[in-house]
């Protein structure tokens, strides 16, 4: 009971110190592009702050995979991103479920791509790292992937005013990147996955929901059958993406199955 309490202890005070700074910094622009990135800059500094310091609490027994498999889990989450995003967009724009019909102009447009990556670092250092890896460590994988599954989806809050099938979204694409992430072994994969999702399926196609104030490329209309168009929520509350990411669990579990059999062989 005692390693509970303290586990929990330590989780809330990370999460909760994390979420605290992060708002009480003021950001220093009215420009909405700048404004937008030191909104992601911030808290992203104050979790690598945390990660470190907590890290050092641990006395460096609690570890998160970013320098193992560099270049091999880099190309799988950009890969897969691509693939993850380019089949759902693809699915749905050929269907005419969802239609393009508009273009816009976007000023700084680098700027808020690098934003959107920023936020990506941020949210996977939250869910797959110093809380995840304690979680890994004290107990085992399968209370690591719960506890964390449901902090992403909590911080997607949106996702239940939107309807069961985004939450549901939600939910299985945690558990895609996170056997994506287990299988890959390194933190590498996911944030790319996740960064190409975001970044081509919201600044791009205007089909992903980020923040209110990130721009699109392109407006997108979605057709009258929310079940496959998502309705005004587009991709993410699309049973196409439901379909998608429980193929990509699949895919990636074997993957994470089959590297843990060569693993046990070698010991």
């Amino acid at each position: 009971m005692k390693k509970l309490l303290i586990t929990i202890l330590k989780i809330v005070v990370f999460f909760l110190g994390w979420a605290v700074l992060s708002g009480i910094i003021d950001i220093p622009s009215d420009n909405p592009a700048i404004w937008r990135f030191f909104a992601e800059l911030i808290p992203l500094t104050v979790m690598i702050l945390f990660t470190v310091v907590f890290w050092l609490i641990e006395k460096k027994t609690v570890n998160i995979p970013i320098k193992e498999n560099i270049g091999r889990g880099t190309l799988a989450g950009i890969v897969i991103g691509i693939i993850w995003i380019g089949a759902a967009s693809s699915i749905l724009i050929f269907s005419k479920q969802l239609e393009i019909t508009g273009k816009n102009e976007v000023s700084l447009l680098w700027l808020w791509i690098l934003s959107a990556f920023l936020n990506i670092i941020m949210q996977e250092l939250l869910v797959r790292g110093y809380i995840y890896q304690l979680l890994k460590e004290r107990y085992n994988l399968t209370a690591a992937v719960i506890v964390t599954t449901a902090i992403f989806t909590f911080m997607h809050g949106g996702a239940f005013e939107a309807g069961v099938i985004p939450v549901i979204n939600v939910v299985t694409m945690c558990l895609f990147t996170t056997a994506l992430y287990e299988s890959e072994r390194t933190i590498l994969a996911p944030i790319m996955a996740h960064a190409i999702w975001n970044i081509i399926g919201a600044l791009i196609l205007g089909g992903v929901s980020l923040a209110d104030d990130y721009p699109s490329i392109l407006t997108m209309t979605a057709s009258a059958n929310k079940l496959l168009s998502g309705g005004a929520y587009k991709i993410e509350a699309s049973i196409v993406v439901t379909i998608l990411n429980v193929i990509l669990i699949g895919i990636f579990y074997i993957r994470y199955r089959k590297a843990k059999c060569i693993e046990t062989q070698e010991q």
